[in-house]
């Protein structure tokens, strides 16, 4: 008879032989979420630093200004 194994929380655990490789998709999945994560972090970091960097935004309220006046 087998001896089953259990982990400290109660749940047994598979035998050995019986572990699965991951399968390729899973590895492709894995590569692209994670290029994903890094890639939207990396585009967050950089629209930060030009959103939050004093005096960027002062040519385009000059235009708005003129546009304005213009209109108006």
């Amino acid at each position: 008879m087998e001896r089953l194994r259990y982990e400290p929380f109660g749940e047994r655990l598979a035998p050995e032989g019986e572990a699965a490789l991951p399968s390729r998709a899973s590895k492709y999945l894995l590569w692209a979420g994670t290029g994903l994560f890094w890639s939207l972090v990396v585009t967050i970091v950089i629209a930060r630093a030009v959103f939050f960097e004093p005096g960027v935004f002062d040519e385009f309220s000059r235009v708005a200004a003129l546009v304005k006046a213009a209109i108006f």
